[in-house]
C-alpha cells in the first residue's frame, strides 16, 4: 500500500517580477515500509521536494496524498500538526543544542508535544532510543564530547521520539567519513527492517543510494526514473554483504 503518492507536483518561487519554477510536474509514490533514496545534484529540486514531503512547505500545484489524505492545501498550522504526528527528520548538521546532554536533546521534542507524558516517562523513552542507536554510555555527554557519528546517532534517536511513520534524512552522512557513514546507514536499514519504518534518504551520493531498496532520481525539477513504489520492500545489500 502506498503511504505517499504525489501527482504532478509543481513548485514555483516568485522573486520580484520573475517566476522560478523548481519542481515542474513531479509524480511518484512510496510504499509503507520502503527504504528509498531521493537522489539528485545540487539545484535538482530534491531539497524542495523533501520540504514538501516533510510538510515544511506546500506545492504551487498538484496533489500530495499522505496515508490516504490529500494534504497539499493544508494550512501551515495543519501541516505542523501532521508533521509532529507522522514525520521525523534527520539533517546533515545534526542540529543539536550545544549545552544540552544527549538525553535532553532526545527529550526535547517531547517537551513541546503537550501529550501529558511525565518527565520520568520522557527520560525513559529517550534512554531507550539512545540505547537503540548504540549510545548507552553517552547519555549524559554534551555534543562537544561526542564524535560526528555519535552526534548523528543522537539526532536519529531524537527523530524517533514521536514514533513517526516516515523518517526523512537529508544528506545524513554529508559530514561523516566513509566508515562512520556505513554505520549510520546501517542504523537506517535496521530501523526499516526491524520496525517497518518508511525512510527516505535525500542525497547526491551514489554510495548512499546503494543502501536503499529503490532510487528515485531527480534532475532539473523532474523525476528521471524510479518513481513507482516497490511493494516488495526487499532490502538491497550494502557493500560487503551487510543489509
Amino acid at each position: 500500500m502506498d503511504l505517499i503518492e504525489i501527482k504532478d507536483i509543481r513548485k514555483t518561487y516568485h522573486l520580484g517580477d520573475m517566476d522560478l519554477p523548481v519542481l515542474k510536474g513531479i509524480s511518484m509514490s512510496v510504499a509503507k515500509g520502503e527504504l528509498v533514496t531521493l537522489m539528485g545534484a545540487s539545484g535538482s529540486g530534491k531539497s524542495t521536494l523533501m520540504n514538501i514531503l516533510g510538510c515544511l512547505d506546500h506545492p504551487t500545484a498538484g496533489e500530495y496524498w499522505l496515508d490516504g489524505s490529500e494534504i497539499s492545501r493544508y494550512s501551515a498550522k495543519e501541516r505542523a500538526k501532521l508533521r509532529n504526528r507522522m514525520i521525523g527528520f534527520v539533517f546533515q548538521n545534526f542540529n543539536l543544542l550545544s549545552r544540552t546532554s544527549a538525553l535532553e536533546n532526545v527529550m526535547m521534542p517531547m517537551t513541546y508535544s503537550h501529550d501529558g507524558v511525565s518527565e520520568k516517562q520522557m527520560r525513559q523513552r529517550a534512554k531507550e532510543l539512545l540505547v537503540r542507536v548504540g549510545l548507552a554510555d553517552r547519555v549524559e555527554h554534551l555534543p562537544s564530547q561526542l564524535s560526528g557519528g555519535e552526534q548523528q546517532r543522537v539526532a536519529i534517536a531524537r527523530s524517533l521520539v514521536g514514533q513517526p511513520v516516515i523518517l526523512l534524512a537529508d544528506e545524513p552522512t554529508g559530514n561523516l567519513d566513509s566508515h562512520t557513514s556505513e554505520d549510520i546507514l546501517r542504523i537506517f536499514q535496521n530501523l526499516n527492517r526491524s520496525e517497518g519504518l518508511t525512510i527516505i534518504l535525500v542525497t547526491h551520493d551514489p554510495s548512499v543510494a546503494q543502501h536503499s531498496q529503490r532510487v528515485i532520481r531527480i534532475l532539473d525539477g523532474l523525476i528521471q526514473d524510479g518513481a513507482g513504489a516497490d511493494h516488495s520492500t526487499a532490502p538491497r545489500q550494502s557493500p560487503g554483504g551487510a543489509t
